[in-house]
């Protein structure tokens, strides 16, 4: 698939991946199609950048590596029952900006959502296809600063929360019900495991299972 995510850079230690659940191979992590590396817990946290098919440069601030000869990596279930991820979620202060960035590269906006904010404010969610990955962009209608985009945090896919749940007790909030109807969401306690990444474990879509899609 065009721009489908090759990888993600993270900077973790990969021993509280592996206290979270999945099974770390020296630094990296297999995630359906795409290799998270965990690059250790220094300075550079969060996620410090990534890889998409067919991208060379930074989009909108986003880091983007280019991975020779980038080979898939055959799937595998972890122990808390991940098994892809469902989106990656970027920031932006001025989200249609970083839209335009996206459709530079050939990325297509395929679905704008307007609601209101804690605060009142209007916000807008706008969607984009990596391969079989969303990428979701967020932040206020009205742009507030000059900043670039960041990356922010991860949904995954996980074939059984009640599974995860047993198997990370205390380090996995109450499933919850999720946005989209039918899927059910729980929030990993990444503070104490030390991941710098906040992330989500969703119940599989239930139209597709592991291959999410943004509705139409």
């Amino acid at each position: 698939m065009a721009h489908a995510l090759q990888r993600l850079l993270i900077g973790d230690d990969p021993a509280a991946w592996s206290a979270a659940g999945f099974y770390v191979h020296g630094n990296t992590v297999v995630m359906g199609k795409t290799l998270i590396e965990l690059t250790g817990g220094g300075d550079a946290r969060g996620i410090v950048g990534w890889a998409l098919d067919g991208v060379t440069t930074d989009i909108d601030g986003l880091p983007t590596v280019i991975v020779p000869e980038h080979r898939r990596p055959d799937p595998v279930t972890h122990p808390n029952q991940v098994f892809a991820i469902d989106h990656v979620v970027v920031a932006s202060d001025n989200p249609a900006r970083t839209s335009a960035a996206f459709a530079s590269t050939g990325m297509e906006e395929r679905k704008l959502i307007e609601l209101n904010g804690p605060d009142g404010t209007l916000r807008q969610q706008r969607f984009f296809w990596a391969g079989r990955v969303i990428v979701e962009l967020m932040g206020p209608a009205e742009p507030s600063s000059d900043n670039p985009a960041t990356f922010w945090g991860l949904a995954l896919v996980s074939a059984n929360l009640e599974i995860a749940s047993t198997q990370m007790g205390d380090l996995l909030s109450e499933p919850r019900d999720a946005v989209q109807p039918g899927r059910k969401i729980a929030t990993v306690r990444t503070r104490e495991l030390d991941i710098s990444v906040p992330i989500a474990l969703m119940s599989p879509h239930v139209a597709n299972l592991g291959e999410p899609e943004p509705a139409n």
